[in-house]
């Protein structure tokens, strides 16, 4: 009989100690240790799928072309590289609420409405809670497979039984191997139930689709070891009180990173968006003073999204400085060139930044807009109409060049814009629109969104 190990494994961040500490070395967190008893298996990784591997060169490796399976959601095939890759393992993350079940259970349906096997493991909800659920995002339904099961022997039995192209695991955070005597949920238990879907997936061709709880901090609940493990990874974002919804890949083994799918949270499930340019700029009013339209990437997709901002004497002692969807240090930066550089003061003046629609921008193009709505606030003097906004500002009212910048204005002139703003180089004389502005500081800039 194996020896049975006792250690304590930091439920924050997966370190192991052999004794119990009340403050975890590695993160600094307190009362994070758990006691967990394991019993030992086999050596072998859990990457090995073939035994006695040998060095050989790279010319004289076969390359076999694997089929993507297509789910038949452009946006969710976009963000995986065109589909599915037979055999890996494949990690979906998400807060609560967000829509991962309902993303996951919509492509299983699509799955199985195109002869594609799937069964569909649920450990949070009964079969008839995932009926419930099918019905209606308004799927057949009539192909696929559903079971609800926290054991992952008995899972992977049943999966070795049905042989499905691809198991559907939601969540991994409630399944358990019985080897290990720690609740469901646990560093522990996350990392080997993982490990052993991973050996499944390799050994038998069949993918893995594998959904995860995300912590306070948005990272996946387990350890960190857990993102290594898999060959994709996939994060769904999105504010609960808006519509809007991205799913972003962070890792994938098999395409680019640089790729985002855009949906719309509706009362049938999530639809995707064929245009989210004109969803985030639907109904926006013209004129208004603190509105300027900025085009920014998600992933290759350029994005058009509106900037507001608000300039306010404060009643207080202190001005009160608030951004949405853009980054609070950023602002603060991008104000200070404005007193800095163009002698404005905003020592009595509160100042908010919004991005419309519950988008998040993080690239620093945003900056050149961000500065012309905080001005035109500050002024109460609107920007000119259909005008767009692109370029990073530097510390010393530089206006930077960016990347992907054709693609940026040829996105807003089919939405209707005939204007741009752009930094000087970014573009070349041949593929220079009519209607360019191209600025080399942040006065110029300035001037050219308020001339008449």
């Amino acid at each position: 009989m194996a020896k049975i190990k006792i250690h304590y494994v930091c439920q924050n961040c997966g370190y192991t100690t052999l004794k119990w500490l009340g403050k975890c070395p590695e993160c600094g967190k307190w009362d994070s240790l758990v006691e967990e008893t394991v019993v030992p298996e086999s050596k072998a990784s859990f990457l090995a799928v073939k035994e006695n591997p040998r060095p050989k060169t790279l010319d004289s490796v076969s390359i076999d072309h694997l089929e993507r399976m297509a789910t038949g959601i452009r946006e969710f095939d976009r963000v995986l590289g065109g589909g599915i890759v037979p055999g890996s393992l494949v990690l979906l993350g998400g807060d609560p609420g967000i829509g991962k079940s309902t993303i996951v259970l919509d492509a299983s349906m699509k799955f199985s409405e195109n002869g594609i096997k799937v069964l569909y493991v649920s450990g949070e909800e009964s079969e008839a809670q995932t009926a419930m659920r099918a019905k209606r995002l308004g799927g057949s339904g009539s192909g696929l497979l559903i079971m609800t099961a926290t054991d992952l022997a008995v899972i992977l039995a049943q999966a070795q039984e049905v042989k499905p192209a691809l198991l559907v695991i939601d969540s991994i955070q409630t399944m358990y191997n019985a080897e290990f005597e720690t609740a469901a949920g646990s560093v522990g238990q996350v990392r080997e139930c993982t490990a052993k879907l991973l050996r499944f997936a390799k050994s038998t061709g069949i993918a893995v689709l594998i959904i995860g709880h995300v912590t306070k901090e948005g990272n996946i609940a387990g350890p960190r070891l857990l993102e290594h493990m898999v060959d994709v990874v996939l994060q769904f974002e999105g504010e609960r009180s808006y519509a809007f919804r991205v799913l972003r890949a962070l890792k994938n083994r098999f395409g680019s990173t640089n790729e985002s799918g855009i949906f719309s949270m509706e009362e049938s499930g999530l639809k995707e968006v064929a245009n989210p340019s004109g969803l985030f700029l639907e109904k926006r009013a013209s004129a208004v003073p603190g509105s300027v339209v900025c085009a920014c990437l998600e992933g290759n997709r350029p994005l058009l999204v509106e900037m507001q901002a608000l300039v306010a004497r404060t009643p207080y002692g202190m001005p009160r400085r608030t951004a949405v969807g853009f980054d609070y240090n950023r602002v603060n930066m991008l104000l200070a060139i404005l007193e800095k550089r163009l002698g404005m003061d905003f020592g009595t003046q509160d100042v908010y930044v919004n991005v419309v629609g519950g988008a998040r921008v993080t690239e620093p193009a945003a900056d050149l807009a961000v500065i012309a709505a905080i001005v035109s606030s500050y002024r109460n003097k609107p920007v000119m109409p259909g005008i767009l906004a692109v370029g990073e500002v530097g510390l010393t009212g530089e206006v930077r060049r960016v990347g992907f910048v054709e693609r940026r204005i040829k996105e807003a002139q089919n939405l209707g814009f005939q204007k741009f703003v752009a930094p000087t180089g970014n573009l070349s004389a041949k593929s220079l629109p009519t209607g360019i502005i191209q600025v080399n500081t942040v006065e110029e800039a300035l001037a050219a969104f308020f001339e008449k």
